[in-house]
């Protein structure tokens, strides 16, 4: 692989197996890291790894319930173990939960998008951390969070909303109590990006026009790519950014800007090209 920003350093992705952690996979290994990827999906990590170890990526890979405690410390060891470090980490394993309105949302269909959306990340957050103070590394974690948790609203997303409006809180706090180890924590605020998650739908016409209906409502007129969010991640997780700790990234294209006072007629915006 090309050398890079990322030379000698070890990267962990959750849900690595999924088309954003898969993006932030090759963009780290393109950079020169060695790719530790946590995922609990078997089938769905064999797919990954075939792809990454084609392309010449050293790679390790675990299968693990990030929500699962015993699981999660036993990856970080094993990674740790086998790679001999962790310097990155991307926070990324995430799930979109029961869509009902807040009070139709059963508690269980609450704890279970709580379970892997918040605890899953502060479990990897905190083992990772700890394992980064034990070797002295001045390391980088990037939670993922989202566009709909500080800046928007969505509809029947109660669970949703409400865990990645925590992790904003959960990653200002890490940041502040792991600076003085020069260890920086960061959130990455996606707007929709074209994945099968961001823009459901049903067949690949359907799809399509989904993805026309979503970009038509956003300023840059483009639906966001997972490239676009590895690229911000790897920005984040880099020494070009090593003043910078504590913060949600916006990448959205704009999206959140568009509302009904600056385009009250408008199906799509802006109102004039």
């Amino acid at each position: 692989m090309p050398s890079g920003r990322f030379d000698g350093k070890v990267a962990l992705v959750t849900g690595g197996a999924g088309t954003i952690g898969l993006a932030a996979c090759r963009r780290f290994a393109s950079e020169g890291a060695s790719i530790a990827l946590i995922d609990r999906d078997p089938a769905r990590i064999a797919s990954a790894a075939e792809v990454l170890r084609t392309a010449g990526v050293n790679l390790f890979t675990v299968a693990a319930d990030v929500g699962d405690e015993a699981a999660v410390a036993t990856a970080v060891d094993s990674i740790v173990e086998t790679l001999g470090r962790i310097d990155i980490v991307f926070n990324n394993a995430g799930i979109p939960g029961k869509v009902a309105p807040v009070y139709e949302l059963s508690s269980e269909d609450w704890d279970d998008i709580v379970r892997i959306n918040l605890r899953g990340v502060f479990l990897i957050q905190r083992y990772a951390l700890r394992a980064m103070i034990a070797g002295r590394i001045a390391g980088s974690v990037v939670n993922m969070a989202s566009s709909m948790s500080g800046w928007d609203v969505l509809a029947g997303g109660a669970g949703y909303a409400s865990t990645k409006h925590a992790i904003l809180g959960l990653t200002k706090v890490a940041a502040f109590d792991v600076a003085r180890y020069g260890i920086r924590v960061n959130a990455v605020c996606p707007g929709v990006i074209e994945t099968r998650l961001g823009v459901p739908a049903g067949d690949e016409d359907e799809y399509r026009r989904g993805i026309e209906r979503f970009a038509n409502r956003i300023p840059l007129r483009r639906i966001g790519q997972p490239e676009d969010v590895a690229a911000v991640v790897a920005f984040l997780a880099s020494d070009d950014a090593r003043h910078v700790t504590g913060v949600g990234w916006l990448i959205d294209g704009g999206q959140t800007m568009q509302s009904w006072a600056n385009a009250p007629d408008a199906e799509a915006y802006p109102l004039q090209r």
